[in-house]
């Protein structure tokens, strides 16, 4: 940003920001406004353009300013400026409250919330708001929005506040809650205002949420019934009907924890049984807005509930009246009112399953028997419907979360009971059952056939018939369902085999339908998968299948899948005719690779992925088992495979997509034929060397480290490997500093695996390289990237760095690795360990924060002393203030802290202790 900008020159930026006909201009407006908000000139020009208040765009634009500085940059402004930047903001609140926008409104509220949790020096903040403003009701709606936000903003993450500073701030809040509950129920006392009200609620919302009302205070107060009574009332609008749903359901989360909150909880359970009449009536009058808060209520009445419900069925709180409640919702005709009620029915039943009760299972049955047949219906598609269902819109969607909840709850009922529960409500119907209801209880029938038990004989063998037996003139959308049930029956099959050769030539008719075709091979595939042998006798025909794959309407993964099935099968051949089977099916695969990469192929299947890919399914699937001695059927034919691959992946060396492709073909081919693979160990690593100076695809990594881990026992081989590294170091160390770890965290992911794989295979010649000194210190970069999987790649690499010291104690070589192991860690045990706490003070999200205790606590199974003593140094070096007063951490948690950590004797201990730890800062 130039020197400070003129008023007139923001104003100007402002207005071609939000007028301009130009896009170009808008969007150098856009940029140019982003580096302004950035710069410390914003604070005082925001200021300004708020007092001039010239237009709701520039008023919004400073207020907006005004509150991402407050919240992102506090740290620019002197101690001193705090009370005047408070002064000026509530200034600017009084003049413009009169005729504000909402929006601006809210941006300022939330820049004063943002300031106050941040001002230590400015002591009970919504104390003084309520007294300075509470008794004037020109400013109740500032007011109301203030008291809102403000607890909303307490577990801000982007704050920082620290664990300390929220729990003065909590502290604070729990002083002012009785004036607070008492300037509410004037509002509500005095005002039948829309508007007002849903600030009411908003706000008493916000303070439940926070959790510092007190049940014996909230249900002495009318409070707590205001927002039943407007739920009541058939004309309340629509905005204040959420805001009124939002508090009962924050007051009901509350609620949860009965030991503190009973009386809240009998207050909330019997307003909430006024409700059903409201909610009959909202789908009377098709208010699917406000069927979705009822149900949203009922819904956190039972997940609230849950527990008494399990402990105490029927009785109290824990009565059954809930579930009807639920039920009734489910039963709704919008399946968007339903879906809300599907996690509780999950948390149900995994705490059923947990208690493992028949006799609260019994109780719970009919309820389940009940959402299972409510579900059925909801599957069920227009009955004008043309087509195949479609499984990527938004029913398709919901059609799988019933699925899988389904599967979640049925072990309640039985798979073969809800089987024939399904079949039933058709049976019933007669041959008059049209066709939208068939297929829905086909599909429901799909999600429970893998459980069927193999000798269940009284259903499946009619579902099966009437399957095969399909009329060709039934709706395809019935035929496809149908076809998916077959390919979920099959461990039933293998116990009825009798059908075995219908149900085949069932498939092979709908492999033959351009709708049906990629149904049908993933039912072939998972027919393959279970009847392996008994469908090695039908090999022959698999195989013609797959040569003639590309004749069929197949999708991608379709076509690999019948690829797969095939492979499976070879897989049961004697081991004699396995090799010809496979190099059948790679010949295909070869031929159109061949093609591409001499610029002949077909341009309808001109991307080399639809044949690396299928080539990968053939050496993935195709490994049968072997005896010690024995060559692998699969090796002549990867030897035959290798020129093709080798000139695939110099004609498509620029292409990461294609040579990750290759990449992964060629890991499957060494992981199935192992050692056997060695000939092409050397051609394939100086390929990827060649390749990787100009492009560092991280695939080669990868690769890299599956050939570490099948040949780095082998003496011959491990020079070579570590020259490989060696090579791949050097392109990556530059693409890091230039670009930085986090716009590469595949390559840092994929570079200490293969540094990991190192140590596991052959670590002193790994640890005696000179690779080993530039890789430690690129690991100790990357101890603070925040992305998951790049991070566990650099903490996995750094526990088998200890780990290569302290396991493994009867080799010959352990106290040549425990010294060149101590070496690094008495030159770099420091740094690594201010790393690790700065990464969990300020960088990494709570749920990274394991792999970091892992770390250390192997760090300490190594030299506890000297970790003692690196952690000791690292925690001094922390700042014990991230803003003026406010203390992150005390010396006294800061001590007992380090005593937690080193005197732990289990990684989960360390790993609660950080978590604890990283709180103070966040």
């Amino acid at each position: 940003m130039e020197p400070e900008p003129s008023l007139e020159t923001v104003i100007q930026a402002v207005q071609s920001l939000y007028h301009s006909p130009d896009p170009s201009a808008k969007e150098k407006a856009s940029r140019w406004l982003g580096d302004f908000q950035r710069s410390v000139h914003a604070w005082q020009i925001a200021d300004q353009l708020l007092r001039l208040n010239q237009s709701v765009e520039s008023s919004y634009f400073a207020a907006q300013t005004m509150r991402t500085k407050i919240q992102y940059a506090f740290h620019e402004l002197p101690t001193d400026s705090h009370t005047s930047l408070r002064d000026s903001l509530i200034n600017h609140i009084e003049m413009l409250s009169a005729d504000i926008s909402p929006v601006i409104m809210t941006q300022l509220c939330l820049a004063l919330a943002d300031l106050a949790l941040q001002m230590v020096l400015w002591k009970n903040a919504p104390e003084e708001m309520m007294q300075r403003f509470g008794n004037d009701p020109k400013y109740l709606p500032f007011l109301l929005e203030i008291l809102t936000v403000m607890p909303e903003e307490v577990n801000s993450r982007s704050l920082r506040l620290g664990a300390n500073r929220r729990q003065e701030l909590t502290e604070d809040f729990s002083k002012s809650v009785n004036m607070a509950i008492s300037l509410l129920s004037n509002c509500l006392e005095k005002t039948t205002e829309t508007r007002l009200l849903t600030k009411v609620f908003k706000c008493l919302a916000s303070w439940f949420n926070l959790g510092v009302i007190p049940a014996d205070l909230i249900v002495q107060s009318k409070v707590i019934m205001a927002p039943f009574q407007v739920l009541l009332n058939r004309e309340t609008t629509s905005g204040l009907h959420e805001a009124a749903t939002d508090c009962i359901c924050s007051a009901l989360y509350v609620a949860e924890d009965l030991s503190r909150h009973y009386q809240l909880a009998q207050a909330l359970y019997q307003g909430v049984l006024m409700l059903p009449e409201p909610y009959h009536m909202s789908v009377a009058e098709e208010d699917i807005d406000k069927s979705i808060n009822f149900c949203r209520i009922f819904t956190e009445l039972a997940e609230s509930f849950l527990e008494v419900m399990i402990k105490m069925p029927g009785q109290g709180l824990g009565s059954m009246a809930t579930l009807d409640l639920l039920l009734t919702c489910v039963g709704h005709h919008q399946y968007e009112v339903a879906e809300i009620t599907f996690n509780f029915w999950y948390r149900l039943s995994e705490q059923l399953y947990k208690e493992d009760s028949m006799e609260n299972n019994e109780v719970f049955r009919p309820y389940i028997q009940r959402l299972i047949t409510a579900l059925c219906i909801h599957c069920q598609m227009d009955p004008d419907h043309e087509g195949i269902p479609d499984e990527k819109d938004d029913f398709g969607d919901f059609r799988l979360r019933v699925s899988e909840l389904i599967k979640d709850v049925v072990f309640l009922v039985g798979s073969s009971t809800c089987f024939h529960q399904v079949f039933q409500s058709l049976a019933v119907q007669g041959a008059s059952v049209s066709w939208d209801i068939t297929e829905a209880a086909l599909f429901v029938m799909c999600a429970v056939a893998k459980n069927i038990l193999p000798n269940e004989s009284e259903v499946v063998p009619h579902v099966v018939q009437a399957i095969i037996n399909l009329p060709k003139d039934a709706h395809i959308a019935v035929r496809y369902t149908s076809t998916h049930l077959i390919g979920e029956l099959g461990e039933w099959i293998e116990s009825h085999t009798e059908y075995l050769d219908p149900i085949l030539h069932f498939l092979m008719t709908g492999l033959q339908t351009s709708e049906l075709a990629s149904a049908a091979a993933h039912s072939i595939q998972c027919i393959c998968d279970v009847l392996r042998n008994h469908m090695k006798d039908h090999f022959d025909g698999l195989l013609q299948i797959t040569r003639a794959i590309d004749s069929f309407n197949l999708s991608h993964d379709a076509a690999i899948g019948l690829i797969k099935g095939a492979a499976v099968i070879l897989t049961q051949q004697p081991i004699d005719q396995v090799t010809e089977g496979v190099r059948q099916l790679v010949t295909v695969q070869l031929h159109h690779l061949s093609q591409l990469v001499k610029g002949e192929g077909p341009k309808e299947n001109s991307d080399p992925t639809i044949w690396l890919d299928r080539l990968s399914a053939v050496f993935r699937y195709a490994n049968p088992t072997i005896n010690n001695g024995q060559v692998h059927p699969c090796q002549p034919v990867l030897i035959e495979s290798w020129p093709v691959l080798s000139e695939v992946m110099t004609k498509y060396q620029a292409d990461e997509r294609i040579i990750e492709r290759c990449c992964r073909c060629l890991r499957f081919a060494f992981r199935s034929i192992g050692k056997g693979a060695a000939v092409l160990l050397q051609p394939l690593v100086s390929q990827m060397v060649v390749i990787y100076q100009g492009y560092q695809h991280s695939c080669f990594l990868y690769l890299g480290s599956i050939l570490v881990d099948e040949f780095g026992k082998e003496t011959a081989c491990v020079n070579g490997l570590i020259d490989m590294l060696q090579a791949f170091c050097g392109p990556t160390f530059e693409v890091l500093n230039a670009s930085g770890f986090r716009n590469h965290p595949d390559t840092v992911d994929d570079l200490f695996r293969l540094a990991a794989r190192f140590l596991q295979r052959c670590a002193v010649p790994f640890l005696q390289s000179q690779v080993i000194s530039p890789l430690i210190q690129c690991a100790l970069a990357g101890v603070t990237l925040d992305h998951r999987d790049a991070n566990a790649s650099v903490m996995k690499f750094f526990r088998d760095l200890v780990y290569s010291a302290t396991g493994s104690e009867h080799r010959d070589d352990y106290e040549v690795r425990k010294s060149l192991v101590q070496l690094i860690f008495n030159q770099h045990g420091e740094q690594l360990m201010n790393n690790l706490m700065v990464a969990v003070v300020f960088h990494l999200p709570v749920y990274m924060v394991p792999e970091i205790g892992d770390v250390i606590y192997e760090l300490m199974l190594f030299d506890r002393p000297s970790v003692c003593r690196w952690l000791e140094v690292a925690l001094k070096a922390l700042p014990t203030e991230t803003r003026p007063g406010a203390v992150n951490a005390t010396h006294k948690q800061l001590t007992e802290f380090h005593k937690k950590v080193t005197s732990a004797e289990e990684q989960n201990s360390v790993s609660h202790a950080l978590r604890d730890f990283a709180r103070l800062f966040r």
